[in-house]
């Protein structure tokens, strides 16, 4: 369904004028991305899945909501058993989601707008319909075709035991043992998420070299970088030992293996062969953050993620702010600043549960859950807080709008591959993944022009559609709008932090630059110093003037 026209906003209004100022160089260190999954985005043709002209349909929104860049997550060719984090062809576009075409026009469309375009990239591991693993599949064991991947011979006798103990990120064995072109039981391949996501062997030079290929392939038609996914396990540990039950899953064998960092220097290389200052983000969530800052050394990527808000704990904030500005400060990299994404439990529904269920552990006996006006204002207040930071900061599509995570869905309807490997245990990731709704009396709420969505969309989300909040002075839309609006204008993504005494210790209290931030984590009003409060969280106004900070409530104020 086509967008409707952003109309200008007055030239009074924080929101104004946007796109002015705005400077070219390291546009990074301060940006606001905003990433769109694109199977729930917008749907351009009716089936029901989002897709590349859905999304172009309604930049003029994410224009109007003001983000640096748009951070697209997998869109290419794929048998869509993992979201498209499965991928059977790096350099095509799924016809699920259009052609090659519809992405030059989004493309094309976006830089109009002054917003550039990040895209995915899974380089650990392929679907196993890519055309390289089909033919490794067909090959005898030590063959070339098997080299791009980790087959190996199984333990116990006649080999049916897996190489190694290592578990899949999805639940149940990270093997699965290939059956041989005579039929026979045969080597075993390595796969950290789905049977279906065969890892590739990054000792191979080929493998290097396709990725190569690949980059190249996107940034000659204008990509202004790429996200990368699970940057941190390309590398294994040579020999590919049993895992220790006893360490830390950050000292994993198959994680943040020293050799990573020669594979990101040489794709940074790369990279700054091309003009326009083209950036590499690393999904990367090693401990403790100086080592995690290692991805971002000078010569690597320019951006790693950095921990989910997960906890709602002024102490706690506040130790993980300053421990993630002082380890990416010591390399000269900016800090990230991510509530929530396609792999987590939506911040509006996440901070209300228990420890233990965050951020991605609900399922069927889950406890806790609060009802969704209960929630909002945490979800409310902590945008406030990840937009003040200096640095760069990430939304994820819908929590401009104040989406909950959607925990309803019937176990007939549900996609995610964690749902079946953890046998029902674990819901998975597709609560943060119902398509989203932009007019509340549209089929599909506006997804799309059909009355199909390809998860069942809940009858909440005809109350939080955009265009019921559109121009509403409270709405959670309103919020983020003047929000980012506010952070350009004051410069917040090139400030710092101050920490301010003399405040309970359930309120975090900051000034950055000429805004001083607060942050009531509490249970009880906290005092709020006279002055100009330029933006609350409190959905009743947004320009309390009264003396106290409610609980759950955020407001940056005129320092």
């Amino acid at each position: 369904m086509p967008a409707t026209a952003v109309q200008p906003r007055d030239s009074g209004h924080p929101r104004a004028a946007r796109a002015e100022g705005r400077v070219n160089k390291e546009w990074w260190r301060t940006a606001v991305i905003y990433q769109v999954y694109p199977r729930s985005f917008a749907d351009g043709d009716g089936d029901g899945i989002g897709d590349l002209p859905g999304i172009t349909s309604r930049l003029d929104a994410l224009q109007e909501l003001g983000v640096d860049a748009v951070w697209l997550s997998p869109f290419y060719t794929s048998p869509q058993r993992d979201g498209g984090y499965d991928v059977a062809d790096y350099c095509d576009v799924d016809p699920l989601f259009g052609t090659l075409a519809d992405f030059d026009a989004l493309l094309l469309a976006a830089h109009a707008r002054d917003m550039r375009v990040i895209a995915d990239i899974v380089p650990n591991h392929s679907s196993s319909q890519h055309p390289w693993f089909q033919a490794a599949l067909d090959a005898a064991p030590g063959g070339i075709e098997r080299g791009r991947y980790l087959f190996r011979e199984g333990r116990g006798i006649d080999g049916t035991e897996p190489p190694n103990n290592w578990r899949s990120h999805f639940g149940g064995p990270a093997w699965t043992r290939a059956t041989e072109a005579d039929g026979a039981p045969g080597q075993w391949y390595l796969h950290l998420f789905d049977t279906s996501q065969p890892d590739f062997d990054w000792s191979n030079e080929e493998v290097r070299e396709e990725f190569r290929r690949i980059l190249r392939f996107w940034l000659d038609r204008g990509i202004d970088g790429f996200r990368v996914d699970v940057a941190s396990s390309l590398v294994k540990a040579e020999g590919l030992p049993d895992l220790d039950p006893e360490l830390d899953e950050d000292l994993a064998p198959y994680t943040g293996q020293p050799g990573v960092h020669e594979i990101y220097r040489d794709w940074r290389a790369l990279l700054d062969e091309y003009e326009g200052d083209r950036v590499l983000v690393a999904e990367s969530w090693i401990k403790p953050l100086t080592r995690r800052a290692e991805w971002v050394r000078p010569d690597e990527m320019h951006q790693a993620f950095n921990d989910l808000f997960d906890d709602w704990d002024a102490p706690t904030l506040r130790r993980i702010i300053d421990d993630t500005l002082d380890a990416f400060s010591a390399v000269g990299a900016p800090s990230t600043w991510v509530a929530s994404n396609h792999d987590t439990v939506r911040q509006a529904t996440r901070l209300s549960l228990p420890r233990s269920e965050r951020p991605n552990g609900l399922g069927p006996n889950s406890t806790g859950i609060a009802s969704y006006d209960d929630t909002l204002p945490r979800a409310r207040a902590l945008a406030l807080l990840t937009l003040s930071l200096p640095g760069s900061a990430y939304l994820y599509q819908g929590e401009e709008l104040g989406l909950p995570e959607v925990s309803e869905i019937p176990d007939e309807a549900r996609q995610d591959p964690t749902f079946f490997r953890t046998e029902g245990e674990q819901y998975g990731r597709d609560g943060c993944r119902v398509p989203l709704p932009w007019e509340a009396d549209a089929p599909s709420y506006g997804f799309g022009p059909g009355e199909a969505s390809w998860l069942p969309q809940p009858e909440l989300w005809g109350r939080l559609a955009r265009d019921r909040q559109q121009d509403v002075a409270d709405s959670t839309l309103t919020l983020y709008q003047d929000a980012v609006a506010l952070r350009r204008s004051r410069t917040l993504g090139a400030g710092h932090v101050e920490w301010l005494p003399g405040y309970p210790t359930h309120v975090l209290a900051f000034r950055n630059g000429n805004t001083t931030v607060l942050v009531n984590m509490g249970s009880e009003p906290a005092p709020l110093p006279a002055g100009e409060v330029l933006l609350s969280s409190a959905a009743t106004s947004t320009t309390s003037t009264t003396s106290t900070l409610d609980p759950d409530t955020a407001v940056w104020m005129h320092a």
